[in-house]
């Protein structure tokens, strides 16, 4: 049996707290603009801003979709971020063929933005 394999994108942030992640990634959902988002943490982060080497608990988020919903996830997610800077990492995985058609069929199907 021959598995095939589709490109998706993942796009990952982080929150300061669970609250404000679990808002956003249902945001995205309700939206169509992520077939599903992956809440992790507490995570510790460290990392140097403004300066000052900082620590903190923070709850991180992978967000699936696809090409033609990126930019306006991107753009969502970065409208309503609590950070200054929001780290936003995007990575193009290949997932099987069902579960990127599941994915292309959350997403793109036609609902407001």
């Amino acid at each position: 049996m021959t598995v095939l394999f589709v490109q998706i994108e993942e796009v990952r942030t982080t929150f300061p707290s669970s609250a404000a992640a679990e808002e956003l990634a249902v945001a995205l959902v309700e939206r169509r603009l992520a077939a599903c988002v992956q809440i992790t943490g507490p995570i510790q982060s460290v990392y140097r801003w403004q300066d000052s080497i900082n620590k903190d608990q923070e709850f991180s988020l992978c967000c699936k979709t696809s090409s033609g919903r990126l930019s306006h996830l991107i753009d969502y997610l970065k409208s309503r971020h609590p950070y200054e800077l929001p780290e936003v990492l995007v990575s193009s995985v290949r997932a099987t063929s069902e579960y990127a058609s599941w994915v292309q069929e959350q997403v793109d199907c036609l609902s407001p933005i």
